[in-house]
């Protein structure tokens, strides 16, 4: 039937009408999002209306046809059919909003949005698809390259045959960012290290790898039996993937493989310099996010501007973030000359268990809890991680005007870069 078109603008608009379908663009089918954003780079498209009319659209090569469909996707997003070992949606407990529970596994999302996905649910038209359109990066959630384990912790057998995958997009020239979710007893070890050089064979294909333990929360019940790293298993991760770093820096420049900064707190290991994350290609897989927030506070310190009247306030975040955070929180505190008192509480998660640390899970009703009785002074100040989209609620559906009520202040929300930071804190720009 093709794809609804919702709205028309630019090169598009007088030759294509609003609740038209869209079926083909230069002859060939438009099934979802790549293929419309390949095909529509063509000069002079022609499109093919599902009711058989043809429009050619005056219009440079690589110009956005100005076309706008029902779906971001132009189709239904693809579902995860895994049942992985260390799922994190599979830890939640019951009641929670219901988009919340959605698995996906979508490549195209993983180029357009940077999801992983486990190439699972990848069929040969996909794979062909992706080679012919360049389509890159791509993000892989590896875990492992041995094919039986793979297939073991991805609870899907397809774990094992995807891994050829790999070496298709690899040798199509095609950049690939990998991530290897350690679990205890499992992938870790000798099984490490067989999987990151692996990897390293990918190169020059291979952009990072980032290492990150599992994150493993209360709610665990009728699962498989994980339990969190050891700090001397965590120990023995991080000299392996250091190893592996290090192996490749002379060759490549650049050191490719990467702990989490999770790893190194688990380890009992300062957090590097931002020297050591080179680009930092892997920071949204919480990999060099508090060395970037050291650096740019560093560049920034010298231009704080103490608030122009007297102010108190408190913030919260999670255990991993804490030290750093609450170091940064004392520097501004020391150049604003007794205008700023600030303090920083760290909230234990107690809703999902003490094993998970970060400040994006952190809950209001944890919040709320450890917050009873305490004067949190002019404002309250809360970093956007720990919100949904809107900055309106937190995962547990408490919102931000039910976090007012109970600390009987404002709740400022502010990003949590650097920038972000020293504004909350002061009350200027910066």
């Amino acid at each position: 039937m093709g794809i609804l078109i919702t709205g028309v603008d630019g090169p598009s608009k007088g030759y294509v009408e609003v609740g038209e379908h869209l079926a083909e663009i230069n002859g060939k089918k438009v099934l979802d999002v790549l293929d419309y954003m390949h095909l529509s780079q063509a000069p002079r498209p022609t499109l093919t209306m599902a009711d058989g009319r043809r429009v050619t659209v005056p219009k440079p090569a690589y110009d956005d046809l100005g076309l706008t469909f029902e779906s971001f996707l132009m189709d239904a997003q693809r579902s995860c059919a895994n049942r992985c070992v260390f799922c994190f949606i599979d830890q939640l407990p019951s009641g929670m909003r219901q988009t919340l529970y959605f698995k996906d596994d979508d490549a195209r999302l993983s180029f357009l949005m940077g999801n992983y996905i486990s190439m699972t649910n990848l069929s040969e038209r996909d794979i062909a698809r992706m080679v012919d359109y360049r389509v890159s990066p791509i993000n892989i959630s590896v875990h492992t390259t041995n094919p039986s384990l793979r297939a073991m912790m991805l609870g899907n057998r397809r774990g094992a045959d995807s891994l050829a995958a790999l070496r298709r997009f690899a040798d199509a020239g095609l950049s690939l960012n990998c991530q290897i979710v350690v679990c205890a007893g499992l992938n870790d070890g000798e099984e490490l290290t067989s999987t990151l050089q692996d990897l390293l064979g990918l190169l020059p294909a291979l952009d990072s790898v980032a290492v990150v333990p599992a994150g493993l929360t209360r709610y665990r019940e009728g699962l498989y039996p994980l339990r969190p790293l050891t700090k001397e298993e965590a120990e023995d991760v991080l000299g392996r993937v250091l190893a592996a770093g290090d192996g490749v820096i002379a060759a490549e420049g650049r050191r490719v493989v990467y702990p989490s900064d999770e790893l190194f707190l688990q380890a009992g290991r300062e957090i590097p310099d931002g020297t050591f994350y080179d680009d930092y290609p892997q920071y949204e897989n919480g990999v060099g996010m508090l060395a970037m927030l050291k650096d740019e506070f560093e560049a920034l310190a010298h231009i704080i501007c103490p608030p122009s009247a007297p102010r108190r306030v408190t913030g919260v975040t999670g255990a991993a973030a804490y030290p750093t955070v609450g170091e940064l929180f004392e520097k501004v505190q020391g150049r604003c000359a007794g205008r700023l008192e600030a303090r920083l509480i760290k909230i234990e998660n107690r809703f999902f268990g003490p094993n998970i640390t970060v400040a994006g899970l952190v809950t209001g009703q944890d919040i709320i809890s450890q917050l009873k009785g305490v004067d949190v002074g002019d404002a309250l100040l809360v970093p956007s991680v720990m919100l949904r989209y809107e900055r309106d609620r937190f995962l547990d559906d408490v919102t931000v005007e039910e976090l007012e009520q109970a600390v009987d202040a404002p709740v400022i929300i502010f990003e949590p870069d650097a920038a972000g930071l020293i504004k909350s804190l002061t009350g200027e720009e910066i």
